[in-house]
C-alpha cells in the first residue's frame, strides 16, 4: 500500500485545525496565525506521523503551536476577544424572526460562558463537544492521563452550566 500524500491525509483536518485554535486564541487572526505556522510543522514533521490518526496528531501540534506562540498566563491566550459573526452551524433560516433572534442570542450565550472558561477546561471541552474527539485522543492532543481528561471535562461541565445558569437568558430556563 503506498503511502499517502501530506495532503491527503492532513489537509482534510484544516477546519477542525483552524476551530480549535480559534478557541484557543479567541480571535480569528491569531488562530489563522497559529494553523499556519502547525501547518508548517505538520509538513516538516509529516513523516513521523505513525497510524492513521492524523487529526489527533495535527491537533496536537495546533496546541504547541499555541503554547509556543502565547506562553501560560491569566487563561493562556491574549485578553482581546474578537466577535465572530460566523458560527459553524449557519442559522435555521426556516425559523421566524422572533425564534432565529432568541437562536443567536442562545448561540451567542453559550459562546460568551465556553470562552469565559479558563484555557485548560476550554479546550478539553471543545475537543469532546465540538470537535468529537474521544478521551484517548483528547489525551493524547493535550498530553494528560484519561482520568484528568474526565475530570476536567465534568469540572469544565460544571462551570459552563453554572455560568449559564447565571446568565441573563439562562435564568428563564425554568429550573424547578
Amino acid at each position: 500500500m503506498p503511502r499517502q500524500s501530506f495532503e491527503e491525509v492532513v489537509l482534510p483536518h484544516l477546519d477542525a485545525a483552524f476551530n480549535y485554535a480559534r478557541w484557543l486564541t479567541k480571535n480569528d487572526v491569531d488562530a489563522e496565525d497559529v494553523v499556519q505556522d502547525a501547518y508548517v510543522r505538520a509538513l516538516r514533521f509529516f513523516s513521523s506521523l505513525r497510524g492513521d490518526d492524523a487529526r489527533a496528531w495535527l491537533l496536537t501540534i495546533v496546541r504547541n503551536t499555541w503554547y509556543g506562540r502565547f506562553p501560560r498566563r491569566s487563561g493562556g491566550a491574549p485578553t482581546t476577544v474578537v466577535v465572530d459573526t460566523k458560527t459553524n452551524d449557519p442559522p435555521d433560516e426556516s425559523l421566524d424572526p422572533e425564534a432565529l433572534v432568541i437562536q443567536r442570542q442562545t448561540v451567542d450565550t453559550v459562546r460568551q460562558a465556553l470562552e469565559a472558561l479558563p484555557a485548560d477546561f476550554r479546550e478539553v471541552l471543545v475537543l469532546r463537544e465540538l470537535e468529537g474527539l474521544s478521551y484517548k485522543e483528547i489525551a493524547t492532543v493535550v498530553g494528560i492521563p484519561i482520568g484528568t481528561v474526565m475530570s476536567r471535562l465534568a469540572r469544565a461541565r460544571e462551570r459552563l452550566q453554572t455560568a449559564l445558569a447565571a446568565s441573563p437568558t439562562g435564568g428563564d430556563r425554568g429550573v424547578s
